[in-house]
């Protein structure tokens, strides 16, 4: 079964948000054995939004549509299903009832245009939103299943956990997809490939590889499609063994989990904590770390330390150091990460001192050199790079650099 999504707004064509339903409906439709076809986001134009539904209804047997369901006049999704299905309109009293619910618990009056909100063309089957006010409409022409919802995520998400998916699988025999993803890092797409590449030319049809590249680290996804879940786990399974037995310095974990949450868990198995030492970073490393639940066992926090006085005083750099070497040194960042450890009594330490721009750099030092060293308590390992003129690229860069530099110091001594 082929599924299509279509998001309207032009909040969303001009970046004002960030489209994270799409992303969210494919993966709940491939849980359940729908292969999603297609991903479009469309104006709020009414000509735009028909030209999409008519292509989609070529090509998928479901179509979900979220966004233009408000009360306001750049709404307009609701008048366009109207026509593309040449339907009138009906007030629906289960809608109009829920409608009076919301408006009455927070205690706001009732106006005409939150009522025209259960107005819906009178074809369609109404699905109740009991966490907004913008109804769910279901329409069925021909072969394609049509479901209209609100661009809101908690609201989509209901509708799609209790309602939507409920009724497809129901209604129809649906394959079972099955994933297993490896994540390796410090080695290229490229060159992984060419290392695999006997195995995937092996795999039978129903079973694809794909390469997700990032940063430093490339997540090996096989996905496979049939009829006997329990089978299709199993044969995957002995592929990814040939894979992980293939190139197996490289990989990091046979979950599909980020390479940050991969060391959590390899350093909490092992009963050791951690610490970090940002300059340029700005915390972002943190960030990486404590954004996953359980990281406390393992990471006891750190210092963003500018200033030379921070570097000086919270993390022990010498003076000397930083009037000799400078900032951005191989000394200076050794000193920050030997210094997290000593001050933080942690295992491990990053530490990354660099120049992130646009601003800042000299000849010696142009914008995108960052030294980053990892310590344990027996080893320091340092290492220059030289990225881009990019802040926010040199910023993601730096990271994941040192996260890959992290795990090739575990390896080494754990």
């Amino acid at each position: 079964m082929l599924a299509e999504i279509i998001t309207i707004g032009d909040e969303i064509l001009i970046g004002q948000i960030v489209d994270t339903n799409s992303a969210w409906m494919a993966k709940q439709l491939n849980l359940i054995g729908v292969s999603v076809k297609q991903i479009t986001s469309v104006s709020d134009d009414e000509q735009h939004i028909i030209e999409a539904l008519e292509l989609a209804e070529k090509r998928a047997d479901i179509v979900l549509i979220t966004g233009g369901l408000g009360p306001t006049k750049d709404d307009i999704t609701k008048k366009t299903l109207a026509k593309y299905f040449n339907m009138g309109f009906r007030n629906d009293p289960g809608a109009l009832e829920m409608v009076r619910q919301i408006f009455e618990k927070y205690k706001r009056p009732l106006l005409d245009i939150n009522i025209q909100q259960a107005d819906v063309p009178d074809g369609c089957e109404v699905i109740v939103n009991k966490n907004g006010t913008a109804p769910c409409m279901w329409f069925e022409q021909k072969d394609t299943i049509f479901v209209s919802m609100p661009g809101v995520p908690y609201e989509m998400m209901y509708l799609m956990d209790d309602e939507i998916l409920p009724r497809i699988t129901s209604r129809f025999k649906l394959p079972f997809i099955v994933h297993k993803t490896i994540l390796t890092a410090n080695i290229g797409e490229s060159f992984l490939a060419k290392e695999i590449e006997e195995i995937e030319d092996s795999l039978p049809a129903h079973i694809k590889l794909a390469y997700l590249p990032k940063l430093g680290q490339v997540r090996l996804r096989l996905s496979a499609k049939g009829d006997n879940e329990t089978a299709l786990h199993k044969e995957v399974e002995i592929y990814a063994k040939q894979i992980i037995s293939k190139v197996n310095k490289f990989v990091v974990t046979d979950e599909d989990i980020p390479l940050e949450k991969a060391i959590l868990n390899l350093m909490k198995s092992k009963g050791l904590t951690l610490s970090t030492a940002e300059s340029c970073t700005g915390g972002y490393i943190a960030h990486l770390i404590t954004q996953h639940p359980g990281s406390s066992s393992v990471y006891w926090g750190g210092a963003v330390a500018y200033a030379y006085e921070l570097k000086e005083s919270i993390l022990g750099v010498k003076e000397s150091t930083l009037n000799t070497f400078g900032a951005v040194s191989e000394q200076t960042v050794t000193e920050m990460a030997e210094g997290a450890i000593k001050h933080f009594k942690t295992d491990y330490a990053i530490a990354v001192s660099g120049i992130a721009g646009p601003d800042g750099g000299t000849e010696d030092k142009p914008v995108g050199t960052v030294w980053i060293a990892i310590s344990s308590k027996h080893k320091t390992v340092a290492k220059l790079f030289n990225f881009s003129n990019k802040r926010i690229q040199n910023i993601e860069r730096s990271a994941a650099s040192a996260l890959a530099m992290l795990l090739n110091l575990l390896k080494e001594t754990v």
